[in-house]
């Protein structure tokens, strides 16, 4: 029971206090699920990543469901899961009741442009600390290089490319090599 309070209130207070959406939330999980409780590791933390953005659904919700799978089975994604939907959640309805006179408030609006500044680092904090952990090897480093540059180039050029296909690209590509360089052995030892 202990241990769903804290994945519950562990991810209450990410979901309370990170603005921003998933990209965001990703280098706070990382400290609170990697660093300081050690739940995860972070080579996990870099496949869950991974996996939570390539599947349907809110990043910062997958994560939390699979740290609470990981820990403590379903009842640990449900309490997870459900710590980090709450604030939202309660934020949101408590918003729109208000909605119309919430963002006349100077206060607010001015609040919301030093937000929109901390999402950015925390994404750029985020990305680093990704490519760190990275293996040290060429493809995943090209990969990496040239999504940037395709990203950059969409960006600047105001063309419509979606980066799902983008990430899908990079999948099949990575793919490709691992089968050509699976293939290739055996029909060396073949003669």
């Amino acid at each position: 029971m202990h241990i769903l309070l804290d994945l519950f209130f562990t991810f209450f207070k990410i979901g309370l206090f990170t603005f921003g959406g998933g990209y965001a939330m990703i280098a706070v999980i990382e400290n609170s699920c990697v660093e300081q409780k050690g739940w995860i590791t972070p080579d996990e933390m870099l496949d869950v990543t991974v996996i939570a953005e390539s599947t349907p659904g809110p990043i910062a919700i997958n994560c939390a469901t699979f740290t609470g799978y990981k820990k403590a089975g379903f009842r640990g994604a449900l309490a997870a899961t459900t710590g980090i939907v709450f604030p939202s959640f309660i934020i949101l309805y408590l918003i729109s009741i208000f909605l119309d006179h919430f963002l006349e408030l100077s206060l607010i609006a001015h609040a919301f442009q030093g937000i929109k500044i901390a999402v950015g680092i925390l994404i750029l904090e985020a990305a680093v600390t990704m490519m760190k952990k990275m293996p040290k090897k060429k493809l995943p480093r090209t990969i990496l290089f040239c999504s940037c540059i395709v990203m950059l180039a969409v960006n600047f050029l105001s063309w419509n490319f979606s980066s799902i296909c983008l990430m899908l690209i990079a999948a099949a590509v990575s793919l490709l090599i691992f089968t050509g360089k699976k293939i290739a052995p055996k029909g060396e030892d073949a003669r």
